[in-house]
């Protein structure tokens, strides 16, 4: 699978089945976000895998994480403010976007988490105070089940090129 073919397949996965994610696979994902492209080459991401079913079902407990539960691995993505205080957060979610990339070409589904309480994800996983809780991922094989909304809407609506693109100023069509 090409880049571009993981862009196109890519979905957020919801729903995982119980099978675990190979150490091999686990780390192919974690070394595409360790490769990513940084401020200054700062690097100021800090990576949390959190495979505990105990505190994976906390994690779940934030409003649309719910299925955190049943994946069998979520990565915490924390960038370090004092390093980088004006990239961290946008260097850790380019790193974070080559993980769900690798995943896709991987086998693996995954969903980005931005619901979450930092405070209660810094307690938990005993995070310290200059590193921000910048987003997580679920990480794992998708289940099989009936995707009414695709059935109903013909797939991943997603607006045409001409919609979100300007060339020179904005507006400008080519």
């Amino acid at each position: 699978m090409d880049v571009f073919d993981a862009v196109r397949v890519r979905r957020s996965v919801r729903a995982y089945d119980t099978t675990p994610v190979p150490k091999e696979s686990l780390d192919k994902v974690l070394e595409s976000g360790r490769l990513a492209p940084s401020a200054s080459n700062f690097q100021p991401w800090k990576f949390i895998i959190v495979t505990d079913k105990a505190k994976r079902t906390e994690l779940s407990k934030a409003r649309y994480a719910g299925f955190l539960k049943e994946s069998p691995v979520v990565i915490v993505g924390c960038g370090d403010r004092k390093g980088s205080p004006e990239w961290y957060a946008v260097d850790t979610t380019i790193a974070l976007q080559n993980m769900v990339l690798t995943a896709t070409e991987e086998g693996l589904g995954t969903c980005w988490i931005g619901s979450f309480d930092e405070d209660r994800v810094r307690s938990l996983l005993s995070i310290p105070d200059e590193l921000s809780v910048v987003a997580m991922l679920s990480v794992g094989y998708p289940r099989k089940k009936l995707d009414l909304a695709s059935m109903i809407t013909g797939g991943r609506n997603r607006k045409a090129l001409e919609d979100v693109v300007s060339y020179e100023e904005y507006g400008a069509r080519r």
